[in-house]
């Protein structure tokens, strides 16, 4: 690869900062959609937390589908 073929560290260095900024960006629109509808995650927390319990409820009996609750808890607020 010749030297006019390679990106330059500056342009490495922008592409660093534009992903940055994306991601803060995207973080702050998830906190606003938090902070407008509060119920919605109330309603997340909640459900999170009957999964957690029912995990707990058969993790004696049955630890695999304890482990699958929680996974799946774990998902919620990911849709």
């Amino acid at each position: 690869m010749s030297i006019l073929q390679r990106p330059s560290d500056s342009s490495r260095a922008v592409g660093a900062r534009a992903r940055l900024l994306g991601a803060a960006a995207a973080e702050a629109r998830e906190l606003l959609k938090a902070l407008l509808s509060p119920n919605t995650l109330v309603e997340e927390v909640e459900q999170m937390r009957t999964l957690q319990l029912a995990a707990d409820r058969v993790e004696p009996s049955n630890p695999a589908r304890a482990a699958w609750l929680r996974s799946r808890a774990s998902r919620i607020g990911l849709r």
